[in-house]
C-alpha cells in the first residue's frame, strides 16, 4: 500500500471516530440537506457536477473527475427552536387509547397546555473526503460523512397518564417519566472506485461501512406498551453497525448538459439490543434506501446551473414508518405489552414518517480564476403526518426548505478554501394527541449551519 494512500485511511478513520461523539445535520428527515462544502453550496444538488472528493456521498461516478485530492471540513450546525406546543384538554371525555375513560395520555397534565424547547442547540460536524487517481481513467477514495437526528431534550413539564392500574396520574416531565428525549447519529465511511466510460461519462460504486449511535429518555410511561420495558428508556448510548452499496452514473448528453443519476441500498443493520423495547422488530433500525436524478448545464463558460431530484424511502423502515396509533391494539400490562404492534414488536408502533421527494436547484458562478460563488434552494414536504406529531415531539424533523450561500477562494495552485452556509426557514406541523384528541399538538423547528473546508490537491 502507498505510504499517502495509507495515510489517508487512517485519516478517514480518526475523523470517524472524532465524529462519533457529535450529533450530524437532519434537513431532509434525519438526512443532510447535502454533503461536502461544495455540494451544500448548491443546496445539496450536483449529483451531475462532482468538485471535490465528497462528491462519492452523493454520486460515486464524479471521483474519477474530481483528481488527486484531500478535503476536509467542519460545520457548526444548530437546529434552533426545536420545540413542542400542547394545548388545552377537555378532561372527563372518553378516550379508551391507554386505560379507557379514566386517564387519556394529556401532555401538560390534566388541562393540558404545555410548551417546551428542546436543550442542546449547537453541533460540531466533522468530514474527510480522499481521492488518488490509478491511472487516467480509474480512481479509488475514501470518504466520511454523517447522518444524524434532532438531539432533543426536553426538560421540565409534566403528563397525564396511566399509573398501571388504570388510575390517572400526573408526573414530571414531556411523557410523564422526567427529561425527554433522544440522540441520533449515523456515520458512513465509503471505499470508491470510479472509472470513466468515455472523456465525458463515468461509472462508479462505493462499499459503505455504516455505524449507528442511539440513546432515549424519558419514555418509561410507555412501559405497559412495550415488548420488553427494560429495553424501552434511559438505558446507556447503544450501537449498531451495517454494510451497504451506492452505485452511480453520469454523462455528457450534449456540450454544456451532464446527466447523472445514483443510488443508495437499504442498510441492514444490526439491532439496538439496549432499546429492543422501543423500535420495532426488536430494535431494528435500518437506513433506508435513496435516489438521485440531475442535470448540470453549463449556461455559461464560467457558470453552472444544477437541478436534482433526490426520494428517500422512510416508509422502508418498519420503526420509521409504522403509525404510533399500533399502540391501541397492543395489549398492555403490568409487566409489559403483548401483540405485534406494542413497542418493540414484530410489526411495532413508531414514528409514522412517509417517504420524502427533495427538490434541489442550485447556481454557481466562476468570477474570477480564485473565486466561485454558489446559491441554491431545496424543497421537500416533511415527512410527518399531522396525527403523529406526539410522538415526533422526540424527532420534530418538520423542515421543508433550505436556502444556501457558498463561495470557494484558491488559496494556492494546490489548496482551496470552501465555504457554504445554510439556513431552513421554521416550519410546524399540528395535529391531534392520538391518546387525547381534544388536545392538539404543535411541532417546530428550524435551522442554521456554516460550514468550511480546505482542500489539498497532489
Amino acid at each position: 500500500m502507498k505510504p499517502i494512500f495509507r495515510k489517508s485511511l487512517v485519516a478517514a478513520a480518526t475523523a470517524m471516530l472524532f465524529a462519533a461523539p457529535f450529533s450530524a445535520n437532519a434537513t431532509n428527515g434525519y438526512f443532510g440537506h447535502g454533503y461536502g462544502t461544495a455540494n451544500k453550496g448548491l443546496a445539496g444538488g450536483g449529483v451531475a457536477l462532482p468538485q471535490d472528493a465528497m462528491i462519492a456521498a452523493t454520486n460515486p461516478a464524479g471521483m474519477v473527475f474530481v483528481g488527486d485530492r484531500i478535503d476536509a471540513g467542519a460545520a457548526l450546525f444548530s437546529p434552533s427552536d426545536r420545540s413542542y406546543e400542547a394545548g388545552s384538554s377537555v378532561t372527563g371525555v372518553p378516550d379508551g387509547a391507554f386505560c379507557g375513560n379514566a386517564c387519556p395520555f394529556t401532555i401538560g397534565g390534566a388541562g393540558g397546555n404545555q410548551s417546551i424547547t428542546s436543550s442542546n442547540d449547537f453541533f460540531l460536524i466533522p468530514s474527510f473526503g480522499y481521492n488518488k487517481m490509478l491511472d487516467a481513467d480509474s480512481s479509488i477514495g475514501v470518504s466520511v460523512y454523517g447522518n444524524g437526528g434532532m438531539n432533543t431534550l426536553y426538560k421540565g413539564g409534566q403528563a397525564q397518564h396511566n399509573n398501571g392500574l388504570g388510575t390517572a396520574v400526573t408526573t414530571p416531565g414531556t411523557f410523564g417519566a422526567g427529561s425527554a428525549g433522544i440522540d441520533l447519529v449515523q456515520l458512513f465511511l465509503t471505499t470508491t472506485y470510479s472509472r470513466k466510460i468515455n472523456s465525458k461519462a463515468s461509472w462508479g460504486a462505493s462499499l459503505i461501512l455504516a455505524g449507528q449511535r442511539f440513546r432515549a429518555k424519558g419514555l418509561g410511561t410507555f412501559a405497559g406498551f412495550s415488548s420488553d420495558p427494560s429495553k424501552l428508556s434511559s438505558n446507556k448510548h447503544d450501537y449498531s453497525y451495517g454494510v451497504g452499496g451506492k452505485f452511480g452514473v453520469m454523462g455528457e448528453v450534449t456540450p454544456g448538459v451532464t446527466l447523472a443519476a445514483s443510488y443508495q441500498t437499504k442498510i441492514s443493520m444490526g439491532e439496538f439490543d439496549d432499546y429492543a423495547g422501543l423500535f420495532a422488530e426488536k430494535g431494528d433500525f435500518d437506513i433506508p434506501p435513496t435516489a438521485t436524478v440531475g442535470v448540470a448545464w453549463e449556461t455559461a463558460p464560467n457558470s453552472v446551473l444544477t437541478f436534482d431530484v433526490q426520494y428517500i424511502w422512510y416508509g422502508d423502515i418498519a420503526a420509521i414508518s409504522n403509525p404510533v396509533q399500533g399502540l391501541f391494539t397492543c395489549q398492555p400490562g403490568p409487566t409489559g405489552g403483548t401483540g405485534s404492534t406494542c413497542l418493540g414488536g414484530s410489526n411495532g408502533a413508531g414514528f409514522g414518517w412517509e417517504d420524502m421527494t427533495i427538490f434541489k436547484v442550485g447556481y454557481q458562478w466562476q468570477s474570477s480564476p480564485e473565486w466561485t460563488w454558489r446559491v441554491g434552494y431545496s424543497y421537500g414536504e416533511q415527512p410527518i403526518p399531522s396525527d403523529q406529531t406526539m410522538f415526533n415531539i422526540l424527532a420534530p424533523a418538520t423542515v421543508e426548505s433550505a436556502i444556501t450561500f457558498g463561495f470557494t477562494k484558491k488559496m494556492s495552485p494546490t489548496n482551496d478554501l470552501s465555504l457554504a452556509v445554510m439556513y431552513a426557514p421554521n416550519t410546524d406541523v399540528t395535529g391531534a394527541n392520538p391518546f387525547d384528541p381534544t388536545q392538539q399538538i404543535k411541532i417546530e423547528m428550524e435551522q442554521y449551519e456554516v460550514e468550511a473546508s480546505w482542500s489539498w490537491k497532489f
